[in-house]
């Protein structure tokens, strides 16, 4: 799984963290979306695999992976609506 794309603009202090699983479809075509849209408005994207979160991450998002989170808060799971992304990402950040 890949690691650190960014860029500058807008969204520049924004992050993007995916958590998913190595070999898993759903994960590579949400991580494609992300960083699409990560590069477009500046965000970082940060990728973490679920074999190496903590008991209770791995208990809380097994069934649900790939899950995205938008500075720290959970903001989607299985799929990525590239809009949405777009649209939490172009908003300030906490509104």
């Amino acid at each position: 799984m890949g690691e650190g794309t960014g860029g500058s603009g807008a969204a520049a202090q924004r992050t993007v963290t995916m958590l998913g699983k190595s070999d898993c479809h759903l994960c590579e075509q949400a991580l494609e979306v992300i960083e699409r849209v990560c590069i477009e408005v500046g965000a970082t994207v940060e990728v973490r695999d679920l074999d190496e979160a903590t008991a209770g991450e791995r208990d809380d998002y097994w069934d649900k992976i790939p899950v995205t989170f938008v500075d720290g808060a959970q903001h989607d799971f299985w799929r990525v609506d590239e809009r949405r992304l777009r649209a939490a990402l172009t908003r300030p950040a906490g509104g």
